[in-house]
């Protein structure tokens, strides 16, 4: 069993939400004593306690039983990796990740229920698959460059709970064993920009590594248009053992807070503020501040949609300078059965990140620039397959010319995608 008292007050703080649940229901259930809630859109609720625009119709299924309101959503990527160059690599992997959530009135609110697991840690081996200038991560005692890690076998074990104080403001709380604290954008693979793109952002360090924190715990309050969330986690890294929570020794150690704007019903802007203390062994990494901001967009076409996201993230580690991230990325929906997507990123990366030794400079700036198309293939009332495919043209300073044999190394990538469909 977890040793810190703080990481078992996480585990009672996740009971918390069910037990009101069913005291809620011995009582009749829903009734016309359940206050008044402030009523959301389904669409906004996304990862942790992230909001998407309204406008966005997230693809999924739904049902219900009694008072109890149900969804599945995700995504699985059958996909060919293929990066060039003289650190070219390929593989044939699948990315993927699936969520359920459960939602219910209860105790004059609503609680919400959520699991977000993967099949990567199987599906895309320890190492991950390739990702040219990604930074490199320890498996197995040993760096993996130019590689992208697999996600957790559980990324998100969490509860909420959402009071309305009174007409048009609300109080929550959010517990997570393993989920995401108050820092960062809408997850990557959240977000309807990056729908048909499976490979995480090169600055996903910066923006949204902390999304399966070992331990999370998030006080909001929040009205229509506006929230407002402090939230303290377990700033260690996942170490490079995926299939556990590997919370002996976990504690909240760290501080993030966030100030979220929906300004209308096709915009949500975020900015977020943290700071993370330095850790040894497994989880090993330096003490830092995380900062940023993001604007997402989503503009109904007859056709489906056109979302955009523009993200800033930051990281600044002690007597160190600050690395910059800058993302843009772009989902149209040319029919409804075809669509174009875009990506462009501006990171800021040291030798150490990638790996490298010799005569090169301790600060390297870095450009990456994707462009894909996707096509339906097949639609059922339950899921539908598309095709897809990218390419991805990358551009490094000359002193790594001799590193990766070329000033543009270029990657493509092939897949399959598998997911519900949108309503």
């Amino acid at each position: 069993m977890p040793g810190p008292l703080t990481l078992r007050v996480v585990t009672l703080l996740c009971a918390a939400p069910i037990a009101l649940a069913a005291q809620h229901e011995g009582h009749g259930g829903a009734t016309s004593a359940t206050r008044p809630a402030v009523e959301l859109s389904q669409s906004r609720t996304s990862s942790g306690t992230t909001w998407l625009p309204d406008a966005e119709r997230v693809p999924g299924l739904h049902t219900s039983a009694g008072n109890w309101s149900f969804m599945l959503h995700g995504a699985a990527f059958l996909q060919y990796v293929q990066t060039l160059g003289t650190r070219g690599q390929s593989q044939t992997g699948s990315a993927n990740w699936a969520m359920f959530m459960a939602t219910r009135p209860a105790g004059g609110g609503r609680v919400r229920l959520r699991v977000m697991a993967t099949a990567e840690p199987f599906t895309l081996a320890g190492r991950g698959y390739p990702q040219l200038l990604q930074v490199a991560h320890d498996y197995r005692g040993q760096l993996a460059p130019d590689r992208q890690h697999p996600h957790e076998l559980f990324a998100e074990i969490s509860a909420a709970y959402e009071w309305a104080a009174s007409d048009g403001l609300a109080v929550s709380l959010y517990a997570a064993p393993v989920g995401e604290p108050a820092l960062g954008p809408v997850a990557y693979n959240h977000r309807p920009s990056a729908a048909y793109e499976p490979t995480a952002p090169l600055g996903h360090l910066a923006q949204d590594y902390t999304h399966e924190s070992l331990g999370v715990i998030t006080l909001g309050v929040f009205g229509r248009r506006a929230r407002l969330e402090a939230s303290v986690f377990n700033g260690s890294h996942p170490d490079d053992v995926r299939t556990n929570l590997d919370l002996q020794g976990g504690k909240l150690d760290a501080i993030a807070g966030r100030l979220t704007l929906a300004p209308s019903t096709g915009v949500t802007t975020a900015l977020w503020f943290g700071a993370i203390p330095a850790a040894a062994g497994a989880h090993a990494h330096e003490a830092s501040r995380r900062f940023g901001a993001s604007l997402l967009h989503v503009r109904p076409r007859s056709s489906g949609a056109w979302s955009t996201t523009l993200l800033y993230a930051a990281i600044a580690p002690e007597d160190e300078p600050t690395r910059h991230s800058i993302l843009v990325e772009s989902t149209v929906d040319l029919t409804p059965a075809q669509a174009v997507f875009a990506r462009a990123e501006y990171v800021r990366r040291t030798a150490d990140e990638l790996a490298l030794t010799g005569s090169v400079p301790d600060e390297l700036d870095l450009l990456a620039v994707s462009l894909g198309a996707a096509r339906r293939l097949w639609r059922s009332r339950g899921a539908t397959v598309v095709a897809g495919a990218r390419v991805t043209a990358h551009l490094v300073p000359p002193a790594l010319e001799p590193f990766y044999g070329s000033r543009t190394p270029l990657a493509v990538l092939a897949y399959l995608r598998l997911a519900p469909p949108a309503p």
